[in-house]
């Protein structure tokens, strides 16, 4: 090992994994935090205890993601999909 690294070249794809990972939960932590309708950190709005809100609830589990998700097909490879269920 080079005097100058203290990281061995091995631990890199693992690193790497782990930055992706711990990405995700933090987007995931903030978008809740900061978009759920559930959530509730200002003072105000802890003291209601039930929220009228269905149309933001509906616009927070509704995104775009899910929206693109739901016309595509539902198979993830359509071509090996068919290919194995055709009568032949």
């Amino acid at each position: 090992m080079a005097p100058g690294r203290w990281i061995k070249p091995e631990v890199y794809p693992l690193m790497a994994a782990m930055t992706f990972v711990t990405g995700m939960c933090i987007f995931q932590l903030a978008r809740n935090m900061l978009m759920n309708p559930d959530v509730r950190i200002n003072k105000a709005h802890r003291t209601t205890a039930v929220l009228d809100n269905e149309e933001e609830g509906e616009k927070y589990a509704q995104h775009s993601l899910r929206r693109f998700l739901h016309q595509r097909p539902p198979e993830i490879m359509p071509a090996i999909n068919e290919f194995f269920s055709s009568n032949k």
